[in-house]
């Protein structure tokens, strides 16, 4: 089997004539691939988080133990993502990708035909919590092969920004997923199955089998194993971390994990920032639809639209800082993140006092549920506009601060920290707990507080970044 993920061999070089257009083409080809597998390994990633409120009502389970079982996905993804990294620095990343998409979407499948019984929800969450658990590790089969994918095919000084555009994947898949989850609860109920939720889980795994046969179309390895010469000799551009090793030569492991990663301060800095900003990401995303259906600020489908709305504005935002990035700062990273971060505390602060600022605002009932829905939708807006800027930046500080041989470990490295503590940890465990034990008022704070910390923690990073930039 591990041969079968083995890297393909460079191929002679193509004659020069054709190299040009070959080129363009293939990267165009890659890109989607990366573009919609990653895109693919959101539609099956946090279904639970919309089914989880109609899972409550049927008695289930709780928002404690969903919290836990949702925890699952970011567990195992955490340690995934980083040990995947280094396998997949050492293997095909077409073929990588591509298996994991379909063993994820087939495992998230799976829960949606599970006969859970009501009441036994110590049982029910042990079987989700397990289940995710698995997609939480074959998830880690998505990202490492595509920042493989962009360190061999982009060059460093174009990296920032169609990094920036890439990362709307992220975005583009949550989004989808609330709105394939709500067409798909639409059928099941026009089908007559009462229980509409396990369409949360079945539709979306669907279209990403789909997804990953295109995948194993358009993706390829290296430039090198298509008969092209490197993207830096391509494009001209030898800028950046320089491995000894040639690029598509596998790295030790010690090399990876202990020089590359271990000794990186930089890259410690790096992973600690991420754990701020993938808090709040994960802890106002997923738990958006149960807190905003509790509270009786909006309905069943108006929380999947808002679900849907604030993924898809993540996408613009994406695009626009990483634009900012590479047009204002000289693909410096820290600048925009800091700006980011500083208006996601604002956003999660209007999140959070949405009623009472209506309140303020109107004296009519009907006037203040209305206007509390249009603080909301505000708030999710500008919440999901700044917040994947520093996704995604922070992903390409990771890339920038290693040779690309060691991309995936980077990636992974920093995701383990994000995954791990920001998400499963802060904005799952402890959360859920908050949210169930104190109130929603005691979650949402900590959502506040995580934001205005990471304003601080992402500007360690603004100084180093300029020298690197001015190459001292």
């Amino acid at each position: 089997m591990s041969r079968f993920f083995d890297p393909p061999a460079a191929k002679p070089l193509l004659p020069k004539e054709k190299i040009d257009k070959v080129y363009k083409s293939m990267r165009f080809k890659v890109f989607m691939g990366s573009f919609l597998g990653y895109a693919g390994y959101y539609l099956v990633r946090k279904n639970l988080s919309l089914a989880a409120p109609d899972m409550i009502e049927e008695g289930l389970i709780d928002k404690a133990t969903a919290g836990y079982a949702m925890s699952a996905v970011s567990i195992a993804y955490a340690f995934s993502k980083f040990i995947m990294g280094s396998v997949s620095d050492r293997s095909d990343a077409r073929k990588f990708l591509v298996v994991g998409l379909i063993l994820s979407a087939l495992t998230m499948m799976s829960i949606g035909f599970i006969p859970f019984a009501a009441g036994q929800i110590a049982l029910n969450t042990a079987i989700i919590f397990t289940l995710t658990l698995v997609v939480g590790w074959l998830s880690g089969m998505g990202w490492p092969p595509c920042g493989r994918i962009m360190a061999h095919w982009f060059s460093q000084n174009e990296r920032s920004f169609k990094m920036s555009i890439w990362n709307t994947s992220h975005t583009i898949g949550s989004g989808s997923l609330g709105l394939l989850a709500m067409w798909g609860v639409a059928v099941f109920g026009t089908m007559g199955i009462q229980q509409t939720w396990r369409a949360d889980f079945i539709v979306p795994s669907l279209f990403a089998l789909v997804i990953a046969a295109f995948c194993w179309w358009a993706l390829r390895d290296t430039p090198e194993s298509c008969g092209l010469p490197s993207v830096q000799e391509y494009r001209n551009d030898y800028s950046g971390v320089k491995s000894k090793q040639k690029s598509g030569e596998k790295l030790p492991f010690k090399t990876l994990f202990v020089d590359y990663v271990l000794k990186n301060h930089w890259l410690w800095i790096v992973a600690i920032s991420n754990v701020l900003v993938y808090m709040v990401r994960y802890g106002i995303g997923d738990w958006s639809p149960t807190y905003l259906q509790e509270e009786g600020i909006m309905s069943k489908a108006e929380c999947k639209v808002a679900f849907s709305v604030h993924n898809y504005v993540g996408a613009v935002g994406t695009i626009v800082v990483g634009w900012i990035s590479a047009k204002f700062f000289k693909g410096r990273c820290a600048p925009p993140n800091v700006l980011c971060m500083a208006m996601v505390a604002v956003g999660t602060l209007l999140y959070w006092q949405a009623l009472p600022i209506a309140q303020l605002l109107c004296s009519d009932p009907q006037a203040i549920v209305a206007t509390t829905k249009v603080i909301v939708y505000a708030a999710l807006i500008i919440i999901g506009f700044f917040i994947y800027g520093p996704v995604a930046l922070i992903g390409v500080q990771a890339l920038n601060l290693v040779p690309k041989n060691a991309a995936g470990t980077a990636a992974g490295f920093v995701g383990l920290f994000g995954y791990l503590i920001g998400d499963a940890v802060l904005s799952k465990a402890v959360a859920g707990n908050l949210a169930n034990n104190i109130g929603w008022n005691a979650a949402n704070l900590s959502f506040v507080l995580a934001a205005a910390i990471g304003v601080l923690l992402c500007a360690l990073m603004w100084k180093t970044e300029k020298r690197m930039v001015e190459g001292k």
